[in-house]
This record gives C-alpha cells, sequence and structure tokens, in this order.
C-alpha cells in the first residue's frame, strides 16, 4: 500500500494546471476581471485609511495591480512594494508611490521584478496583497515554491496583527491545494468572482 504522502498531489503539477489557465485568458477578460477583483478587495479590507498596504508589481500573466493601486489610493492608503533580499530570507517592503519609476531586481528563478529603489523609505505594512499560483475553496494558497510570503508573514504576525490577502483571477481555483505545516494562513483570497474565506470563518 502507497504511503500518504505518496498519494500527495503533486505541487509542480498543479502549478502548471493554474498557471495555464491563467496564462489562456484573453487581454480583455483579464482587464474587466483585474477591476472586478480590485472592488471586491477593498470591500473586504474596508477603512484603509493610513494603513500601509503592500501591493505586489504583476509580471506575466499575473492578475494586475493596477486597479487595485487605484482604490487603495483613493481609499488613503500607503502603497509598499515587497523586494527579495536574498533566497530564504522573509521580504523587505519598501514606499512607492504610483507614477514613480521602479527599477528592475533580480528574483527567484532571475525573475526580474520591478522593485522601488534603495533610496524608497523601507516599512512594515499592516495589509499584505499576496501574489499567488493556484487556490482552493477552503482558501488555501499554492505560491510559486519560493516561500518567501510564508516567511515574511511568520516575522511580521510575531510583532503585530496583520492582514494577508491572497490576490488572484477565479481560474486559478482547483478542487484541493496542498497544505504544509509552514504554510501561513491568509485572511481571505479576493478574486473577480467575490471573496474566498478560509475554512471555519
Amino acid at each position: 500500500m502507497s504511503r500518504k504522502s505518496d498519494l500527495a498531489p503533486d505541487k509542480a503539477s498543479l502549478r502548471s494546471i493554474a498557471l495555464a489557465r491563467r496564462a489562456a485568458m484573453p487581454s480583455a477578460a483579464r482587464e474587466a476581471a483585474a477591476e472586478m477583483a480590485a472592488a471586491n478587495a477593498l470591500d473586504w479590507l474596508g477603512e484603509v485609511s493610513g494603513e500601509v498596504v503592500s501591493v505586489f508589481a504583476a509580471i506575466g500573466s499575473e492578475i494586475p495591480t493596477a486597479p487595485l493601486v487605484r482604490r487603495l489610493r483613493a481609499a488613503g492608503a500607503s502603497i509598499a512594494l515587497p523586494v527579495v533580499v536574498e533566497c530564504g530570507k522573509p521580504l523587505l517592503f519598501r514606499l512607492w508611490e504610483p507614477g514613480e519609476e521602479l527599477v528592475l531586481s533580480s528574483g527567484p528563478g532571475r525573475l526580474q521584478i520591478p522593485v522601488p529603489p534603495e533610496t524608497a523609505p523601507a516599512v512594515s505594512p499592516d495589509v499584505l496583497v499576496v501574489p499567488l499560483a493556484a487556490f482552493d475553496a477552503l482558501g488555501n494558497r499554492l505560491g510559486y515554491g519560493g516561500g518567501f510570503y510564508d516567511r515574511t508573514l511568520a516575522l511580521l504576525r510575531r510583532a503585530k496583527r496583520v492582514e494577508a490577502v491572497g490576490y488572484a483571477f477565479a481560474v486559478q481555483q482547483l478542487p484541493t491545494v496542498p497544505v504544509e505545516a509552514h504554510d501561513e494562513r491568509l485572511d481571505a483570497i479576493a478574486t473577480d468572482a467575490g471573496i474566498v474565506l478560509p475554512a471555519g470563518e
């Protein structure tokens, strides 16, 4: 008989399925979905005036975050972007004003990730908008495999109360996503189809 670990879903295969769905979305559908996801996220977050919200700079086929940034700024939030310091370490966050020029920094797998310049102030965010490859109806997140947000959330949550909101297209939802002991729980996942809350919420 196979051991339980042998029966666990293959994370790489699950990522491939969800990311293929994401990449296949037509441009017009992506833009409309990003607007709906942004509205849903802000409705769930509620009052954000005076808070620092970390929002990732979308790369590749990731859900565009510009509509969300626009709404957050209008609601009085400050925007920060994550910076990869080095593999195996938590993320650093720097303030960013929409429209300010970003620089390219090497991320996991030598990805070129837009980040604020080193002269931008480092901050501790109150809310993290978290990218993901896939998720399920129980609010479980499957990331890209680097563990950056799990390490970062574990560190921040030891210091203060922070909210973590996954952000993705609804097509990235899978029937089930494997959960491991080190996985940090999200407070919600915002998509164009609505809000997914963790089991028990």
